[in-house]
């Protein structure tokens, strides 16, 4: 019998990733790593996806405080083996140990586009419009 394919992550993906996600945050809470850039940033892991081997994490991150979030993510991606063997300890259960990507969350930056859109004139207009009482005529 084949196998249904789905195209989101599977629940085993979605469980090691929030476990990554944890250990990842506190080893950047510790302030383990000496890097001017990070350590003057506060930098919050959103979500981290694994790959379908769990070989691959790719963190989401949001510097906090820090003037350019594109250079804390590329001085994090320097340091993504250092921070690969100070997590390892805390994901001791796992077979391998994944390689971390670092990414620049821009998830926020969407809400906040989508909720301006939203707030808009026009939006505001057509939904104006569309919660009058049937039986109305324009």
């Amino acid at each position: 019998m084949p196998r249904p394919t789905t195209s989101g992550p599977s629940q085993r993906m979605l469980r090691v990733g929030e476990q990554v996600r944890h250990a990842l945050s506190e080893t950047l809470q510790r302030g383990e790593i000496i890097d001017p850039l990070i350590e003057n940033a506060v930098v919050s892991v959103s979500e981290v996806r694994m790959s379908p081997d769990l070989k691959i994490a790719t963190a989401f991150v949001s510097p906090l405080g820090a003037g350019d979030a594109n250079a804390v993510v590329e001085a994090l991606n320097k340091h993504a083996k250092f921070v690969r063997g100070r997590v390892s300890g805390a994901l001791r259960q796992m077979k391998y140990m994944p390689e971390f990507r670092f990414r620049l969350d821009t998830s926020f930056d969407n809400f906040a586009r989508i909720n301006d859109l939203l707030k808009s004139p026009e939006v505001a207009r057509d939904l104006a419009h569309n919660e009058k009482p049937t039986g109305e005529d324009d």
